[in-house]
């Protein structure tokens, strides 16, 4: 089992594949038991990948504390150095691009590319959806709820014209065969809790490296205007948007391309 002690806790993390080292930060939620996942996809056979789970969540550490978004990017950080890594490209997506931004913000010098995936800065540039006041809610609840919110598409006409489809995205979105495991309820309370406080807005200006902010035109979660904004805000970035909404990565097959192509260096948009 590949888990490393880094910075106080135990991380799990897998990587695959041989090229230019990429690092991922998931999203909310986040596990790698739950296959198909993204080292499934496309990015391992360009990169030397590495994904973990993050604190509180899947296989590593779940300590019973107030999590900060600094400590999200300090363990990625010492995952890199355990692993040997000074540093990498990044992709965060969604909570993953919240803790990518303030890796590149805190830790300037291991970025060397970002991706940015459905995510918001928070604070006055705009916050993500509050998953935070979903909490009590049952995992179909939750998802039902969330449906029309992750792609504006999906409202009660189209579910009720696609009643099949629909009760498959409730299916997905409520699936979690690891919701009975100790502290699984806590670790995933205490990212919400971190996540509420999620603010770089007055820092991006900070973020040096090469950005492509990447987002769904149909996104609920991290809404549209609210990429236009954090782009404004880092020197240079780049910011496409995909069809689809905050699974846009998965609704739109040009998605992880584009990712890929501006990762190294191919991008000429």
């Amino acid at each position: 089992m590949p888990v490393i002690a880094a910075g106080g806790i135990e991380i799990y993390y897998e990587r695959l594949g041989s090229g230019p080292r990429l690092l991922f930060i998931s999203g909310t939620g986040g596990d790698l038991r739950m296959r198909p996942n993204v080292l499934d996809g496309p990015f391992p056979k360009h990169f030397d990948m590495l994904a973990y789970d993050q604190r509180g969540l899947g296989q590593t550490s779940k300590p019973d504390c107030t999590y900060t978004m600094s400590d999200y990017a300090g363990d990625a950080m010492n995952l890199m150095a355990a692993i040997g890594w000074g540093s990498a490209l990044v992709v965060g997506v969604s909570f993953g691009g919240m803790v990518a931004q303030e890796l590149a913000i805190n830790h300037p010098h291991a970025v060397e590319g970002l991706v940015l995936a459905c995510t918001s800065p928070g604070g006055a540039g705009g916050a993500s959806y509050p998953l935070h006041t979903l909490i009590g809610m049952s995992r179909e609840e939750r998802a039902r709820h969330m449906i029309p919110i992750s792609d504006t598409r999906h409202d009660a006409a189209w579910a009720k014209a696609n009643p099949e489809a629909y009760e498959q995205l409730v299916a997905f979105a409520a699936n979690d065969p690891y919701a009975d495991e100790p502290g699984r309820e806590m670790g995933a309370r205490r990212q919400l809790e971190a996540r509420a406080r999620h603010d770089t807005w007055d820092r991006l200006g900070e973020i040096r490296c090469p950005t492509l902010i990447c987002a769904g035109k149909y996104d609920g979660i991290a809404l549209p205007e609210t990429q236009e904004k954090m782009a404004s805000r880092i020197r240079g970035a780049k910011l496409r948007f995909f069809e689809g909404g905050h699974l846009f990565m998965l609704q739109d097959r040009t998605a992880l391309p584009a990712m890929i192509a501006f990762l190294k260096g191919e991008d000429e948009g």
